[in-house]
């Protein structure tokens, strides 16, 4: 009952908001930039918090029909929230936007703002298991690498103490061991039993046992008053009854799913066929029947045979829309001169500079192209509707005064959520409907021309629109590697070093709390930093969605690249990471170390990266990720750099990116820890996406001291003071919490938190030899970010910004002085 009810509110919220949408009037040009941008974030919202049901429903569905039709929902509600938020991005001039007031007026909590990944990215998702089964060898054996490790000159000695001083420590234990024994022995020969009456021998043995369960009653009777007094915190209990049966019943669904979903395979393979063998042959009949029919009418109507509708077009079924013949021949006479028109504004716009593409207009005017796939899977699910049909199954099932019928799936009644058949067939009967119809095409267009030489005696006009214009011979891309297998081509990488097995971590797990005062800071003219919330969320919507359903790539064609900046400690590498594993996506990992030793020579560059882009095209979803991304486009070349050409890569990385299509699960991650020792200009063309990731501010800190020390098993008591620990770390990055953490909370350690609590003041002496990300620093980071599109743009329209301000105050001044 709660899964129907969270169901239906769902559906009864999205319905309402796809009316808004529809009947709103258009954006108006001249209205309020902010305003508008209001309007934009509350959609965005509302879309999100759809989608969270509808994600949540989607795993308790066993039915594939309704699991196939919300899994519809759901791909358009995710291209929709990468709309709105590029339409947000264009009006706000960033990728980090303030909620705090659209959160308030919703009535909503920072946690509605946090992006679900959909965990069927990861059930879905056609794994390469040869591909990993090499990885898990690869990682589990350790093969001996060709290259040896430089040490330094202290490394080397301290390696050397070690080792000696492990060899020592092994003589000593040894002779201790040793004379233990000899003591042992020694005792055995001289010990004599004491003469013991039973009576006294019993009262010995209840003394050390009562003695023993006395002081365990104590100990766990001071811990419950401890506990009760709120001096130390209570043990986290185990899970509980409800949650033992909450997992029990989701491992049943997921169970059910499978077999619902094998049935439905096979069914649908069947009915298909059955479809095929017992209906085919009347449709193709019936079909032929027709388009012969109209032939006749058409010439009857205009006294010539019509030109055959091409395939662009629709071919045949453009012609059962229950239209007259001359309706027909208006229609394509109208598209015909339309394309004419096409060409020869084409021919004089070759001179001009290019227009934007209809993805930008669509962010200026508010258009979706998702909008349509969200209303039209909601209608199938929530209303009736009427099946359009051609005439040909209307003529060969009788079918001439049709009755409006439900195929509502949520409606379907059945208690077992078996197959509705009724609808698979309907479904299979249009598939094998069109497939007839293309053979069917084929076979009446060479009547039609046959009928045009014999009676009109013309030739039939070949469409060869594609074909008109000769395409300028390209050089194509040479193929290094055609002559060898995809697992021979993966054995190479994975042996290099090149694709390896990600970290088992998420991005739930990378630590940041909500800024709250964004919006007051803004007011006061002050531009607040991006909280890490705010950086996984984007990481979310630009990586993590595009990446883990295909249905987005091919309406809406996401950037390939994506840029992750910001000091050493961040989270960089966690977040790319992290965005493997909650896709099941491979990772390829390129940076100057490797390079280095690996493919040297000038073909070494081109080899690599045609390597590594074919590889990553076969293993979709894939991530490539480019370690060190500035020294790609250094200013200038360093030592460690000279030996691979790094220009040369440059080259190549350009060349492999255009080899990419649109539709391709592959994404470009790049790390840099210094941005401003980068070209700006080239660095911004390859990446066309950057994320600045900053310092936490106060609110993270204090999470990530907490999150952080509860990992490790530490027990918060009051002698720990975190909200001071949290304000002395300011300019620490979470890198460095963690390194401090560790060095600190050692095993020894660990085994005395007992009797000797934690406290602050250990961590200091740690914290003293870190270096913290100076003011410096920040700068730069902020002063290179400001060269980039988005900083410019930013910086270009707060200018504007102002000087309209001032234009208004200097109004308001002449009005007063004309009225004094």
């Amino acid at each position: 009952m709660t899964s129907r009810r969270n169901r239906m509110a769902a559906h009864k919220a999205l319905q309402d908001l796809i009316q808004d949408e529809v009947s709103a009037d258009p954006p108006d040009p001249h209205r309020d930039r902010l305003q508008v941008f209001h309007d934009r974030a509350i959609l965005y919202l509302k879309y999100l918090q759809i989608f969270r049901n509808l994600e949540e429903v989607f795993e308790q569905l066993v039915q594939p029909q309704r699991k196939k039709g919300v899994r519809v929902i759901l791909d358009g509600l995710m291209g929709r929230l990468l709309e709105l938020k590029a339409q947000m991005v264009d009006l706000d001039r960033s990728e980090f936007h303030c909620f705090d007031e659209v959160l308030l007026d919703l009535k909503m909590t920072p946690k509605d703002l946090q992006i679900p990944v959909p965990r069927f990215f990861l059930t879905e998702r056609n794994k390469q298991m040869t591909i990993d089964v090499m990885l898990e060898k690869r990682q589990r054996v350790g093969t001996v690498s060709l290259r040896c490790q430089v040490l330094s000159l202290e490394e080397a000695v301290h390696l050397l103490q070690v080792s000696e001083r492990a060899r020592q420590g092994r003589i000593r234990a040894q002779v201790t061991k040793e004379l233990k024994l000899s003591e042992r022995g020694f005792r055995r020969l001289t010990w004599r039993a004491t003469d013991l009456e039973p009576h006294q021998a019993a009262i010995r043995i209840q003394k050390v046992w009562r003695g023993f369960m006395q002081r365990k009653k104590t100990d766990r009777e001071r811990r419950q008053e401890m506990e009760f007094l709120g001096m130390i915190p209570a043990e986290i209990p185990g899970p509980g009854p409800a949650q033992l049966q909450d997992q029990l019943v989701s491992t049943g669904v997921k169970l059910i799913q499978d077999q619902n979903e094998e049935e439905y395979q096979r069914v649908q393979l069947s009915i298909k066929q059955s479809v095929l063998n017992v209906e085919g042959t009347d449709m193709k009949e019936t079909l032929q029947d027709q388009i012969r029919q109209w032939f006749l009418e058409c010439r009857d109507a205009t006294g010539r045979f019509p030109d055959f509708p091409h395939v662009d077009h629709g071919g045949s079924a453009s012609l059962f829309t229950q239209k007259s013949p001359e309706q027909v021949l208006v229609e394509l006479s109208v598209q015909e001169d339309q394309e004419k028109k096409k060409k020869k504004e084409k021919i004089g716009n070759r001179k001009q500079k290019k227009k934007k593409t209809t993805q930008d207009e669509r962010r200026v005017n508010g258009s979706s192209c998702f909008l349509t796939d969200v209303a039209e899977g909601h209608r199938l699910y929530k209303g009736p509707f009427k099946p359009v049909r051609s005439f040909a199954c209307c003529f060969l099932f009788n079918m001439k005064h049709q009755k409006r019928r439900e195929t509502d799936v949520l409606r379907f009644r059945d208690n077992r959520q078996v197959i509705n058949l009724q609808l698979l067939r309907e479904e299979k009967r249009r598939e094998v409907e069109q497939e007839v119809r293309v053979q069917v095409d084929e076979l009446m267009r060479a009547e039609l021309s046959n009928l045009k030489l014999v009676v009109d005696r013309t030739k039939m006009k070949t469409r060869t629109r594609n074909k008109e214009k000769k395409k300028k011979k390209t050089k194509k891309k040479k193929d290094l590697t055609a002559d060898r297998s995809l697992q021979s081509l993966c054995e190479e990488l994975i042996l290099n070093e090149f694709l390896i097995k990600p970290q088992t971590v998420r991005l739930s797990e990378f630590i940041g709390e909500f800024s709250y005062l964004g919006s007051t800071l803004r007011q006061a003219n002050n531009d607040p930093a991006p909280s890490l919330s705010d950086v996984r969320q984007l990481v979310t919507l630009y990586a993590v969605l595009p990446l883990g359903s295909q249905a987005i790539l091919k309406k809406f064609p996401l950037v390939k690249t994506l840029l992750l900046a910001g000091p050493s400690g961040v989270g960089k590498t966690m977040l790319v990471h992290g965005v493997c594993n909650e896709t099941g996506a491979h990772l390829f990992h390129l940076s100057p170390k490797n390079l280095n030793h690996s493919y040297p020579g000038k073909r070494g560059a081109t080899y690599l990266l045609h390597l590594v882009f074919k590889v990553a095209g076969e293993l979709q979803p894939s991530v490539i990720w480019i370690e060190d991304a500035e020294k790609t486009f250094c200013k200038k070349k360093t030592k460690s750099n000279q030996q691979f050409d790094l220009q040369r890569l440059k080259k190549e990385l350009l060349r492999s990116l255009k080899t990419l299509k649109p539709e391709d699960r592959v994404l470009v991650i790049g790390t840099t820890q210094r941005p401003f020792d980068a070209k700006v200009k080239p660095f911004c063309k390859v990446y066309k996406k950057i994320i600045l990731i900053p310092k936490p501010d106060y609110s993270s800190r204090l999470a990530l001291w907490t999150e952080l020390l509860h990992a490790e098993g530490v027990e918060l008591g009051p002698s720990l003071d975190l909200s001071s620990l949290a304000k002395i770390t300011d300019g620490f990055t979470p890198g460095h919490i963690l390194k401090v953490i560790r060095s600190v909370l050692r095993p020894h350690r660990l085994k005395k938190l007992r009797l000797q609590p934690l406290m602050g003041v250990e961590f200091v002496q740690s914290l003293s030899r870190m270096e913290p990300v100076y003011k410096e620093e920040e700068k730069a980071f902020k002063v290179w970010f400001r060269k980039t599109p988005l900083g410019r743009k930013r910086l270009l329209g707060a200018n504007a910004d102002e000087d309209k301000r001032g234009n208004g105050k200097k109004k308001q001044k002449r009005q007063t002085t004309k009225t004094r």
